[in-house]
């Protein structure tokens, strides 16, 4: 790189002016110039660049351009945050700012005005050509062609109307691919040169690639996640999900030897060339030999094809079956009783595969489901199915920790890190689950301010502990559960967009009880089995009416609620005959009127379980004020807004 010493304008022109008359070669290397720009004074020769060429050539054709510009949205997207940070700076600077594409086209530039209007001259503005192999040595081609950052100054321009300028560029690199995918420029008049200009633009290049990881992984996991709450995930487990690059971004339903004879599946393979063109006929015809497809699904965001599911053929099928029994064995260690996941239906059988299939994909998982529903039993079937039968599992409640506490339960903190602190300081559950499962229990409540710490640890791989630089790499499966709505706290600035998607790479949703059918009579038997062997008592003989108001009902507390009921049966119960008199009101008058609708009479006989009062008293106000959700509101003291929100919650029908 040249400095104020070691450049001189007068010994790199008069080298550049022996150079272009030579021929072929000089007699010998001209002291003065750089290896780096001699050689590419050379290759611009020998592509037959003309060295009194006045401009570079241009793109003319508006539509071209757009095009163009079009096809790297996703570049010119990434740079748009380094561009305006940059901005500013420039205007007063005598210096523009330049992006360019893979061919050294320009598609965007900012900065200077007058420096822009004198770009113009030499065609240094949207739709210049800047290849080495159209202009000779410059900033951008020169970057383009060697792949490292390059420094053209002056007169070791090889194009003679040029040499007015000095240049600055470095490659941008596709953070997945690692090819160069662009070029970001500082240009402008001979008195802008600095060393440091080369590292301003390497820094810049570095943000882009940064931005274009984040917005490829967004991306990814959008499109892994567009599948995975489809209705053809569930219509064949032998599936390859592929990027609009053709890149294998997610299987699943191989068994080791399918995948020892097909490496094309792993993830990350190049596995078809871009999909951009491509006919549904084409893409079968372009796979390996050894893999076949049954099916092809394309897959769009926000309207728009990014992606495909291939479904191919397997004999291997390990797609779980209805019916089947899921359990979870005890802990080592911990002394607890095997664990029996409940239920039959469709969408039980769909969640319960869903976490198997996570357990194998070693991925970030995110559980939602209302309250009760079971959210946890998922978070220990997916540990149950980890290959290593010692690997812990370290759960930990977000919302019963305090914000100024929970850095510290997470990350751990170093001795005298605040007023407190142990001696020798303490490991987090980080750390405590490393090999295993940090389970993150109401992850919704998890204080905006500590989400960028969780998002590194995730990122790095690598925590930090409170009042401590040393890095301390950790190898942890993340699962995080929450019965919030994540997009709606994204919406008010809860929530960070970038750590929901790199928490739900999998998204598991638990169904409600409501809607699991035939499930609340299974849960039915399988409690009341449970609490006559704890109790001692005989099993309960549930009435077909009974059991028609257990089926009729909404289940508001869910899964928790049921097992309240059956459990208070056998506390307070004399005899084994359960019939609709022992029901708690709110299940015999769910959906109809009652005469009573006292507090004393909702809490009278109730199960315990807070969510199912207050739905059950929401339901009856609705009912004595024949639908009038303004004086429900009034009557039960609440504003219209939470009364929406909370009918919405408990699925409450104002019909």
């Amino acid at each position: 790189m040249p400095d104020d010493s070691s450049y001189s304008e007068h010994d790199t022109r008069e080298a550049w002016e022996k150079f272009v008359s030579a021929g072929r070669e000089m007699e010998q290397r001209p002291p003065k110039v750089r290896e780096e720009i001699l050689n590419s004074w050379r290759r611009s020769r020998d592509s037959g660049v003309d060295a009194s060429s006045i401009a570079s050539r241009k793109v003319y054709d508006e539509t071209q351009i757009h095009l163009r510009r079009e096809r790297n949205a996703a570049l010119r997207r990434a740079a748009s945050a380094a561009f305006k940070r940059l901005e500013p700076h420039l205007k007063e600077a005598r210096t523009i700012l330049i992006l360019a594409d893979e061919h050294g086209v320009i598609i965007d530039a900012i900065g200077d005005a007058h420096v822009l209007d004198e770009g113009q001259e030499i065609h240094l503005e949207l739709g210049g050509d800047w290849s080495e192999k159209t202009i000779g040595t410059n900033g951008i081609g020169t970057a383009l062609k060697t792949g490292k950052p390059a420094y053209v100054h002056a007169s070791e321009h090889f194009a003679e109307g040029v040499q007015d300028w000095t240049c600055a560029g470095a490659p941008i690199f596709d953070p997945f691919t690692q090819t160069i995918i662009g070029v970001v420029d500082l240009s402008g008049p001979p008195h802008i040169f600095r060393q440091h200009n080369v590292a301003l633009v390497l820094a810049a290049a570095r943000e882009i690639e940064i931005a274009l990881a984040e917005q490829k992984q967004i991306e990814r996991t959008q499109l892994l996640e567009a599948f995975l709450m489809s209705d053809y995930s569930r219509a064949h487990d032998s599936v390859v999900l592929v990027d609009q690059t053709g890149r294998v971004l997610f299987r699943r339903g191989f068994g080791e030897d399918m995948l020892r004879r097909a490496k094309e599946l792993s993830v990350g393979h190049k596995l078809l060339p871009k999909l951009e063109g491509l006919t549904d006929q084409d893409i079968p015809k372009l796979l390996p030999l050894n893999v076949e497809a049954e099916g092809i699904e394309r897959l769009k965001l926000e309207g728009v094809y990014r992606g495909l599911a291939l479904f191919l053929k397997n004999k291997e099928n390990l797609q779980r079956k209805a019916g089947e029994t899921c359990t979870i064995k005890p802990r080592i260690n911990v002394a607890e009783g095997e664990i029996r996941i409940v239920g039959s239906s469709p969408k039980m059988v769909d969640a319960m595969g869903l976490a198997e299939r996570a357990a194998l994909a070693n991925v970030s998982v995110l559980i939602h489901g209302e309250t009760g529903v079971g959210k946890e039993l998922f978070a220990r079937l997916i540990h149950s199915r980890l290959p290593d039968d010692r690997a812990p599992y370290v759960p930990v409640n977000c919302a019963a920790i305090s914000s100024e506490l929970i850095g510290a339960e997470l990350f751990g903190y170093a001795e005298g890190a605040f007023t407190g602190a142990a001696q020798g300081g303490r490991s987090g559950k980080f750390e405590l689950a490393n090999k295993g499962v940090l389970c993150l229990d109401e992850i919704g409540d998890m204080p905006i301010e500590l989400q960028p710490y969780l998002l590194r640890a995730l990122e790095q791989r690598a925590i930090y502990r409170i009042g401590d630089s040393k890095r301390r790499p950790v190898d942890v499966r993340l699962v995080a559960m929450t019965n919030r709505d994540l997009r709606q706290e994204i919406e008010k600035g809860n929530f960070r967009r970038d750590l929901f998607y790199r928490l739900g790479v999998m998204t598991i949703e638990v169904p409600p009880l409501r809607e699991r059918g035939n499930d609340v009579l299974e849960l039915l038997e399988y409690f009341s089995q449970h609490y006559a062997e704890e109790t001692g008592h005989q099993p309960m003989i549930f009435t077909d009416k009974v059991r028609e108001f257990l089926l009729r009902y909404q289940w508001p507390g869910n899964v928790r609620e049921l097992r309240n009921v059956i459990q208070r049966f056998y506390l307070v119960k004399s005899d084994s005959l359960v019939t609709e008199r022992d029901l708690p009101p709110e299940i015999l008058d769910d959906f109809e009127g009652g005469d009573e609708d006292s507090l004393e009479h909702i809490l009278g006989g109730h199960s315990g379980d807070l969510e199912s009062i207050e739905a059950s008293a929401i339901r009856r106000t609705i009912v004595a004020e024949n639908g009038n959700l303004t004086k429900v509101a009034q009557v039960l003291g609440i504003s219209r807004p939470t009364l929406y929100r909370k009918i919405k919650r408990y699925r409450i029908r104002n019909d």
